[in-house]
Parts: C-alpha cells; sequence; structure tokens
C-alpha cells in the first residue's frame, strides 16, 4: 500500500464518518451540531482536494480508487442517520434519506458481484452533480440544527406567549430571535429541497447504472 498525501486525506475523510455520530454522543446540542457542520464540511473539501492532489501529483493509487468511494457513502449515511434521527423534520427527511440509502447499498453490492467488470461502468457527470447536492444539502440540514438548538437556548425561559409576541414584532428582540428564526425556516427548507433534489438525482443515476450493467449479468457471459 501506498500512502501518498491524497490517500491520507481520504482515509482521514473516512475516519471522520463514524466521528459526527460521536459528536452527539460526547457533546450537548448546539455545540454537537456546530462539531458536525465543521466536520462534515472539512470533509466534503477534502473529497475534492484528494482527488484534484491525486490527478496533479499523478499519484493516483488502487488504495485511493478503494477508498474514496467508501469515505464517500460511509459519510453520506453516516451524516443522514444522525439528521434523521435528532432532526424536528425528520418526517420529511425518511423517504429521501431512504432513496439515498437503498441506492448507496444496491449500487455497492452491484459493484462487488461485478468484480474488476465493475471499473469499466465510468462515473457519470450527474453522478458527480449528484454527490454535489448530497454534500450541500446535509451541510445546510445540519446548519438547521445549530439554528434551531441556538434559537432554543436563546428563548430559554420563556412561555410561548411571549416568544410569539417576539417573533410577531409585540415585543423587543433584544436577542436577535426573529433573525435568528428566519435563518431557522430557511435553512431548514433549502435543505430539505436540496435532499428531494438530490434524492431524484440518485435514483436516476442508479438506474442508469443498473441499464449500463445489465449486458455484465447475462447468464451467457
Amino acid at each position: 500500500m501506498t500512502w501518498t498525501i491524497p490517500n491520507i486525506l481520504t482515509a482521514l475523510r473516512l475516519l471522520a464518518a463514524p466521528a459526527l455520530a460521536l459528536m452527539f454522543l460526547y457533546f450537548h446540542r448546539p455545540f454537537a451540531d456546530w462539531a458536525a457542520l465543521i466536520l462534515f464540511i472539512m470533509a466534503a473539501v477534502t473529497d475534492w482536494f484528494d482527488g484534484h492532489l491525486a490527478r496533479t501529483w499523478k499519484q493516483e493509487t488502487k488504495l485511493g480508487a478503494m477508498l474514496d468511494p467508501i469515505a464517500d457513502k460511509a459519510m453520506v449515511v453516516i451524516a443522514l442517520m444522525v439528521i434523521v434521527g435528532y432532526s424536528s423534520m425528520s418526517p420529511w427527511l425518511v423517504l429521501p434519506a431512504t432513496v439515498i440509502l437503498f441506492r448507496e447499498v444496491f449500487v455497492s453490492g452491484l459493484r462487488e458481484f461485478l468484480g474488476d467488470v465493475a471499473g469499466t461502468l465510468k462515473v457519470t457527470q450527474l453522478a458527480k452533480w449528484k454527490t454535489t447536492a448530497q454534500m450541500v444539502a446535509i451541510a445546510i440540514l445540519f446548519a438547521q440544527g445549530v439554528f434551531e438548538h441556538y434559537l432554543g437556548m436563546s428563548a430559554f425561559g420563556m412561555d410561548q406567549a411571549m416568544f410569539q409576541s417576539i417573533l410577531d414584532g409585540q415585543e423587543e428582540d433584544v436577542l436577535g430571535l426573529r433573525w435568528k428564526y428566519t435563518g431557522m425556516i430557511w435553512s431548514g427548507d433549502i435543505g430539505l429541497v436540496l435532499l428531494w433534489v438530490a434524492a431524484a438525482l440518485t435514483l436516476i443515476t442508479g438506474f442508469d447504472y443498473f441499464r449500463k450493467a445489465l449486458p455484465l449479468l447475462r447468464e451467457d457471459r
């Protein structure tokens, strides 16, 4: 095995995936949301950075080719699990998250069955957009968790009537709750819409991959 800088970055991204869940075991919210958001963004950046360095420095290796898709899938799957488990919007997140998880498991199983032949099925541009949409949606949903629980801390000790009067503009907003509440709503809506877009792209690319793999699954091969 060759441990180049791109491979080390990929391995660190793989280790960051379970660390997302650990943030919510060892930190209270919203600090766990902050830590998960920062960790996820750093991992998403290395996803582009390690591939760019490997191509630029001509350090593409079999180890990197194996670890890279595993790290991507682990990061997305664990992040979705955490978001669905801790988000107040979880009923609306379940379906797109299920679609994404199903596709990743299905395609991974198909790749494993095809073995070396799977390497002939190239990653399409649409699949790259799918990954980008997933990463952006998940980052925004983590940010929504930050807004939601920071808002809850700011409003701690207020009864519902007083909190509502601040949102309605009837009370002085000394803590900036209206701005935070608006940010929470907008970030949640944008993240949810992007996750549904990512789920749609996931379905399309999964079907395209299966269609291209069908000739390789013929009994006469």
